[in-house]
């Protein structure tokens, strides 16, 4: 099931495997207690996989997205919510990567996060706005060169967990909604009082509480670069692909439990069809739709990183946003599927072919952006972008 990218350097399948093994071990009890991972996270950190993003000159292994992507499909495929952790810090850090390489700070906080491999959690929902990223109410404040922030951040993933936090905002007090800026701020310069508790139908170990944000910074750490240009160069497309790789994952082992269901059924009557194997041709095919749909979104990336303009172009966003609907709507698709295959024995929570977390995981596909914010925007480009037509462009 994996991904086609190059060679994995320095063994990183063997090391995310090793995670995997862990994480499985307390997927059920992360999810049924709504905990955080730390089991998979330690583990993680353990095999340096926090920093493998980070260019090599900076102490990390120049990961790419698409490398990235195949092991939040690893980890999807025994833990969403571990999984999810690993892809959300990975998108906060292509923000740092892609962006913050002309920054004497932001190049010794790449080296800080490879090195200790500290965990990047992101803050930009906020109390007024919702999941509207690209809006904000509240404005860094700078003085000298010291700056100040107050957030009423209403999600923040795993807030509680991090070591460090990047927040968007407003870039002053008179700036329009739209004028931000995303600021990097260590666990020794914020404080955080919990607003809102995480409890929720899945992804429930991710913790991302509600919090009342305070932090003062060094002025240095707001990145250089507006958020519109971060958002647009980075977070759009490593936020759409890395998600789509821990759906994958998560439809990944729905489709291996319903074929042992039916593998199962077969053995037992071995002259008579079982039921369930023409769904699971249906959903093989499922499947295979949504790994073409992120592989080429993530071809598709890899191509244009080397052209800003391109990177920020209608085109371009249409192209991720439609990769995050199709594989956050086919997923649930899947799993359904899967859940129809395994009968009670799939609805069932403590057997081999148990899918309810699986579904419930599914769920939060639609909702992490809105897809009726997404198509929203998209539908706005479209009138004055003209549809990419060719197969190969």
């Amino acid at each position: 099931m994996n991904f086609p990218v190059k060679i994995m350097q320095d063994g990183l399948v063997a090391r995310v495997a090793r995670v995997a093994e862990i994480a499985a071990k307390h997927a059920d009890t992360v999810d049924a207690e709504a905990r955080f991972p730390r089991e998979a996270v330690d583990a993680m950190k353990a095999e340096r996989l926090l920093g493998i993003q980070v260019p090599r000159h900076l102490g990390g292994e120049s990961a790419s997205i698409t490398e990235i992507a195949e092991l939040c499909s690893m980890l999807g495929q025994v833990c969403a919510a571990s999984a999810m952790v690993f892809a959300m810090h990975h998108i906060k850090l292509s923000s740092l990567v892609e962006h913050g390489a002309d920054s004497e700070w932001h190049r010794g906080f790449m080296r800080r996060i490879a090195a200790e491999q500290l965990l990047i959690a992101s803050a930009t929902t906020e109390g007024g706005i919702g999941g509207n990223l690209r809006n904000s109410i509240c404005a860094v404040e700078v003085d000298g060169d010291t700056c100040r922030l107050e957030k009423d951040a209403t999600v923040i993933s795993y807030g509680s967990h991090a070591d460090a936090i990047l927040i968007t905002s407003r870039a002053h007090a008179q700036a329009a909604s739209s004028d931000q800026v995303l600021t990097a701020f260590l666990k020794d310069q914020y404080t955080l009082e919990k607003t809102h508790v995480w409890n929720t139908l899945g992804m429930r170990g991710t913790c991302s509480d509600g919090f009342l944000f305070k932090g003062e910074a060094p002025a240095c750490q707001i990145l250089p670069k507006p958020f519109a240009e971060i958002a647009a160069q980075s977070m759009l497309a490593s936020s759409h692909l890395l998600w789509s790789g821990v759906w994958y994952g998560i439809a990944v082992d729905a489709v291996v439990r319903a074929q042992a269901f039916v593998r199962a059924a077969a053995r037992k009557a071995p002259d008579a069809q079982p039921p369930g194997a023409l769904r699971l041709a249906e959903v093989s095919n499922l499947l295979q739709m949504v790994k073409s749909n992120v592989v080429a979104g993530l071809k598709a990336y890899e191509d244009a990183k080397a052209d800003a303009d391109r990177l920020s172009s209608m085109g371009f966003a249409v192209a991720m946003n439609n990769v995050k609907i199709a594989s956050s709507e086919t997923i649930l698709e899947i799993v359904n599927h899967a859940m129809l295959i395994c009968g009670i024995m799939g609805y069932k929570n403590g057997t081999p072919f148990s899918l309810g977390r699986h579904l419930r995981d599914a769920h939060s596909a639609q909702l992490m952006i809105s897809n009726d914010r997404i198509l929203g925007n998209t539908s706005s480009m479209l009138l004055v972008h003209k549809q990419d037509t060719s197969l190969l462009g």
